[in-house]
């Protein structure tokens, strides 16, 4: 089996366990083609989930379960990262190539008034999309957000560096515990990190931080959910600077939690947020 066969398998194998029924769709835009995973319920109020630089749309295990019976739920494999996207059109130069890719998804899709949630990377997507395009929006979730209210921390990146450059089974899993402080809990979910170092992507898009003009004028409704133990970035600081840009804002923080595993372990907490806000 070659190296990328192995990721491509552990990805599968994290879908296979989802507890509802998931259907993958390719999806053609300007950019290439999007893999999306559709599941929940047929006539619910569509919800669209960003996952972080490099976790796909499998990241999302420990959250469909609490969306799916009541919305109609779209898990985006991101375009230019790992996945089963393929950046085969368009170049992807900042973010206002990534919010057209987006539009282009949500007209495909027929996803006007859906619902957006991401993390990390794909909440920087998500909040430039709002700023982007707020009337196609009904609310807005942003996971331990990265570049968006304040800059990220030094050290972070400079652990997560070798990842990119340099991947190897073993720096991935350093870079990982150095964040969360332990191995993931899920073995299946363990073997898809490890797999990781196996995949290709195409395009990492520099994030530059959306101004302040911009986000203090977004009227789409926000939830922003930060990890107390983040490494990515301080927490108390990024609430702060949240409250203060977005003031209509709802800014929550997860006790216990950090960057890397705020959407995939101890997710009653998350979940609980999600489906009260998502109501």
């Amino acid at each position: 089996m070659g190296d990328e066969a192995v990721f491509f398998e552990a990805y599968d194998a994290v879908l296979r366990q989802w507890p509802v029924q998931v259907r993958g769709v390719d999806v053609p835009s300007p950019h290439g083609s999007t893999r999306v995973q559709i599941c929940g319920r047929e006539d619910g109020p569509p919800v669209v989930l960003l996952p972080g630089g490099g976790a796909t749309s499998a990241a999302w295990f420990a959250t469909v379960g609490e969306l799916a019976p009541a919305h109609r739920v779209y898990a985006v494999d991101l375009i230019g990262d790992i996945g089963r996207s393929v950046h085969d059109g368009a170049p992807l130069r900042g973010a206002g190539d990534l919010v057209a890719w987006l539009d282009a998804l949500f007209d495909e899709l027929g996803l006007d008034g859906a619902h957006l949630c991401g993390h990390s990377y794909g909440a920087w997507i998500a909040l430039n999309y709002a700023l982007h395009a707020p009337r196609r929006l009904g609310r807005l979730v942003l996971l331990d957000p990265v570049n968006c209210f304040a800059g990220m921390s030094p050290r972070y990146l400079l652990h997560g560096l070798p990842t990119l450059l340099r991947p190897t089974v073993e720096r991935m899993r350093a870079f990982h515990e150095w964040e969360t402080g332990r191995p993931p809990e899920d073995p299946v979910w363990r073997e898809f990190l490890d797999s990781t170092a196996f995949a290709r992507r195409s395009k990492v898009v520099a994030m530059r931080r959306p101004k302040e003009r911009d986000l203090r004028a977004c009227a789409v409704p926000t939830l922003v959910v930060l990890a107390e133990r983040s490494r990515a970035h301080s927490a108390p600081r990024t609430a702060a600077a949240a409250r203060r840009l977005m003031p209509g804002a709802s800014v929550v923080t997860l006790p216990g939690a950090s960057h890397h595993s705020i959407p995939t372990e101890r997710p009653a907490e998350l979940n609980g947020l999600l489906a009260e806000f998502l109501a």
